[in-house]
């Protein structure tokens, strides 16, 4: 069964969010505590919403998405950031459930697309999304700033206010 996601198990989607970090080769990353999901997905400005997937109580997958919005389309779309089947419920038809919801909730809404990145070497869940008819993006290349360089940009001298810093267009390519 999918449903959304109450605050009470915000323990379950953390220990996820650690089993597929782990996963991904990257659980010394994990900063991610009970209180930052919490805040996030039921404080008093949620930035982000969940679905459980779970079988007689027992949570075994979830999906964690927010809102983005396509300029292009003029309308909002769901970015999945995450979705994890624990391995022993893997092949029940919880991932293809929590997508297909996250589908619904993009129809019903009137968004225009429902999109999430995969790591290159994880070929199951290529196959997988490729399976049900997600493309890949292969002409974008994702780009990311995190810690010194992120807190770099953030202090640096902005001219005029104008939204460029350091010869950085107010508007980049391709942000849409």
């Amino acid at each position: 069964m999918i449903r959304t996601a109450t605050a009470g198990d915000v323990p379950a989607i953390v220990a996820m969010i650690r089993e597929l970090a782990v996963y991904e080769k990257a659980g010394h990353e994990v900063r991610a505590t009970e209180q930052h999901i919490h805040e996030a997905l039921f404080g008093d400005r949620p930035a982000a919403y969940a679905h459980i997937a779970e079988t007689d109580g027992v949570v075994e997958g979830f999906a964690l998405w927010f809102l983005n919005f396509s300029t292009w389309q003029g309308v909002h779309g769901i970015y999945l950031e995450d979705l994890y089947v624990r391995p022993e419920a893997r092949g029940r038809g919880h991932g293809k459930a929590l997508l297909a919801e996250l589908a619904r909730i993009c129809t019903e809404r009137g968004y225009g697309r429902l999109e999430w990145s995969v790591l290159n070497w994880n070929t199951p869940s290529i196959d997988f999304y490729e399976a049900m008819g997600a493309i890949p993006m292969r002409e974008w290349t994702g780009y990311r700033l995190t810690g010194e360089a992120l807190d770099g940009l953030a202090s640096a001298e902005v001219a005029g206010r104008t939204g460029s810093a350091r010869g950085v267009p107010a508007h980049p390519a391709g942000s849409h």
